[in-house]
């Protein structure tokens, strides 16, 4: 008896299981280019979709090339969410639609007032950052974000127009999240250091945002010149900077350079993770003085 009850536990396990799987593999897939965007995206498409990047945690957006796997897997997708202008996107979206041509775009950055990069990153002949001239990091901005969140919310209510009052609802617990975020980043930065260094300009925005001046170390998508460092260590101690920022994709020897010559402290900080928040608290709690 004891013997028949575990094997008809074992199999209804397993059924539950399938079912489970069978229930994800059922939900209508999006994919977006980067792990915050992926965050926005799921805010408000809770389980009604499956949500996936194309870049990687721990890859960078600027030079990551699709796996093949990831090319078959993109006609999967109903629909595809840019978050702009960033360079795998300028690079590589012809040949991904071309390869999924039955695939729905929606551009997230629609509305967003941009800023004009003026760092022209060109990280080798192959892979071409910012080609438009507009720095791409829209995300890292909760003013951005509520516009990205905006134009997420009006996609999926044309993808899945039946569950319209669901998108609505869940969009508007986070634009409210978004908003308290929005403060709380006040509070901090109130007495916040108003000049920062960073290796690659990721926080045009956020400095934007705040009122805040972004120093930035790469030269052209580039390592800096001896020249170019001695300008930045001026500007360092110039303008009080006490915190370099360093991306964990780029190489720290020139922040460290610079950090040793102006006694400011590195940190290490990651504009491209999933915990979006998280991250943009840990930004504005570095520069606190």
């Amino acid at each position: 008896m004891k013997k028949g009850f575990i094997i008809l536990s074992l199999l209804l396990g397993i059924c539950l299981i399938g079912c489970t799987n069978k229930a994800k593999q059922d939900k209508m897939i999006i994919t977006v280019t980067i792990e915050p965007h992926r965050f926005f995206v799921e805010q408000i498409a809770g389980d009604k979709f499956s949500v996936v990047s194309m870049v990687p945690k721990g890859s960078s957006p600027e030079s990551y090339d699709p796996t093949p796997a990831q090319l078959v897997s993109l006609g999967n997708s109903k629909a595809y969410f840019r978050i702009g202008y960033i360079g795998f996107e300028q690079t590589w979206f012809d040949r991904l639609k071309e390869n999924a041509p039955n695939m729905i775009v929606f551009d997230s950055s629609t509305g967003v007032k941009l800023i004009s990069d003026t760092h022209h990153h060109n990280h080798d002949a192959g892979h071409q950052h910012n080609s438009s001239g507009i720095d791409p990091h829209i995300w890292n901005s909760t003013v951005n974000a509520q516009i990205i969140v905006d134009n997420t919310c009006k996609a999926l209510c044309s993808l899945d127009k039946n569950n319209k009052d669901y998108y609505l609802m869940r969009c508007a617990d986070f634009k409210r999240k978004i908003n308290t975020l929005d403060d709380t980043l006040k509070i901090i930065l109130k007495d916040a250091d108003k000049a920062f260094m960073i290796y690659h300009p990721a926080l045009a925005y956020f400095a934007r945002d705040y009122g805040l001046h972004q120093i930035c170390i790469e030269e052209g998508g580039k390592e800096p010149s001896p020249a170019h460092l001695k300008e930045l260590i001026q500007t360092c101690k110039k303008e009080g900077v006490r915190v370099i920022f360093v991306q964990q994709e780029f190489d720290m020897s020139n922040a460290e350079l610079v950090a040793k010559e102006t006694g400011s402290r590195i940190v290490r900080i990651n504009p491209l993770s999933y915990d979006w928040e998280g991250e943009m608290i840990r930004i504005a709690q570095a520069l606190r003085k």
